[in-house]
């Protein structure tokens, strides 16, 4: 199987992307996450992050 320096260079920024993305936000319920939500403004909370934020970061 033979890939242009294209295809190659498309399937690298993609893979890079993709391991980049995924790493920059934490776990849902994990203190870096509860560290981020309070630093969040709190009208820019979804209904489930602020559900999440009360589970994991208050009640817990």
């Amino acid at each position: 199987m033979k890939f242009t320096a294209k295809a190659l260079f498309l399937a690298t920024v993609f893979a890079f992307s993709a391991l980049t993305l995924s790493a920059c936000s934490p776990e849902v319920g994990s203190k870096e996450w509860c560290e981020d939500m309070k630093e969040k403004p709190k009208g820019d909370w979804s209904a489930n992050e602020a559900a999440d934020f009360a589970k994991s970061c208050v009640l817990n």
